[in-house]
């Protein structure tokens, strides 16, 4: 055992010993090759079924990091392009002006299509067919282009309805194809989880939430118009059998190593598989939005559907964190890709933060 995995795996079983946490993996390859596979703690509290390596977790927005890569392995097979308008594949939205939205929109969270109805319910998210009429029927809070908010729900629609007319196949199906199955990962890096496999996934938690933390927030806070808070995301929400058998790809259901060898075949080669191109990398991390998040009114930096994770002081880190505390990154200028999954929902990332600083002192 390397002293690096000796670092990490001490850190995460004090986090679990302490109660701090309940089940975490890390891993992180540096030049596609694994330097750290970390496991801690019980993936089901009720059961104490242990975390191991392969199990799935389901950490939300860490899937959109998946979401975008299919969308640049399509690009890169010619399939559309970055600035294709979203109606010349999907002629449903081009209604009330969206004619303009193109894939690069998307990405760049800069559409203007943020919002879902909010009379949606967890059910109606779990229906492509609904979610996706609902979008295309759905007013622009801006011209596209001119403002960056996060899409938090409505960017996984638009991509995966992009890719399913582009390809005829859900976005699962190309996720499983032309990046999980290169890579060995077709049972550890999911969108919609077949039921059959919900036994492996880890049940998530709630840590204690403060009640006064939304009571103090302004009531006309443009995040409120953007969803309904029934669809906030929480245990109750994640551990739920629809949810998890649902393509939501504004989410995912990953293993910490399965995410980020995805990372680490985007920055170059993982055993003999290489996602996209160096120049494409270039592109595809190049900062195309920031400014003032117009949904959640916090300063934000996005290339072409990865955040730039510290624009300032790490502009080379790309990826997408999850709700409840988990991330998932690459790096262009270390070559380290990065994952850390757990299954208590905290509010904020500084333990991800930290466990990557040991990786990427």
């Amino acid at each position: 055992m390397s002293d690096l995995q000796k670092q990490v795996q001490a850190a995460i079983d004090e986090l679990v010993e302490s109660g701090a946490e309940r089940g975490v993996q890390v891993a992180a390859y540096r030049d596609g090759e694994l330097v750290v596979d970390a496991v801690a703690g019980v993936a089901d509290p009720e059961t104490g079924r242990a975390v191991t390596h392969d199990t799935p977790f389901y950490n939300f927005s860490i899937g959109k990091g998946a979401t975008a890569t299919v969308a640049h392995v399509l690009v890169e097979r010619g399939l559309f392009g970055y600035d294709t308008p979203i109606a010349e594949l999907w002629p449903e939205f081009a209604a009330h002006g969206k004619e303009r939205v193109t894939v690069r929109h998307a990405l760049a969270h800069t559409a203007g299509v943020p919002g879902l109805p909010l009379d949606s319910t967890p059910e109606d998210v779990c229906d492509w067919a609904k979610m996706c009429a609902a979008l295309a029927d759905a007013e622009l809070w801006w011209e596209p282009g001119t403002k960056v908010g996060y899409h938090a729900y409505t960017f996984g629609y638009l991509i995966g309805e992009v890719v399913r007319r582009a390809t005829g196949k859900p976005i699962s199906q190309v996720l499983a194809e032309e990046v999980a199955g290169p890579l060995g990962v077709a049972d550890e890096l999911y969108f919609g989880v077949p039921e059959a496999e919900h036994h492996r996934l880890a049940r998530l938690e709630d840590e204690p939430v403060d009640a006064a933390l939304f009571a103090d927030m302004p009531a006309d806070l443009p995040m409120f118009k953007a969803g309904p808070m029934s669809l906030f995301p929480g245990a109750e929400l994640g551990n739920r059998t629809d949810m998890l058998a649902a393509d939501i790809p504004a989410g995912g259901k990953t293993s910490a190593r399965a995410i980020a060898r995805m990372y680490a075949a985007l920055l170059g080669e993982v055993d003999g598989v290489r996602l996209i191109s160096p120049e494409r990398l270039r592109e595809v991390t190049t900062i195309n939005a920031s400014g003032m998040d117009e949904v959640f009114q916090m300063p934000t930096s996005w290339a072409l559907g990865y955040s730039i994770i510290d624009a300032e002081g790490a502009p080379s880190r790309f990826g997408v964190p999850g709700a409840g505390g988990s991330a998932a990154w690459g790096d262009t200028a270390t070559g380290i890709s990065f994952a850390m999954t757990k299954n208590r929902l905290t509010s904020d990332f500084s333990l991800a933060t930290r466990i990557g600083d040991i990786i990427t002192p």
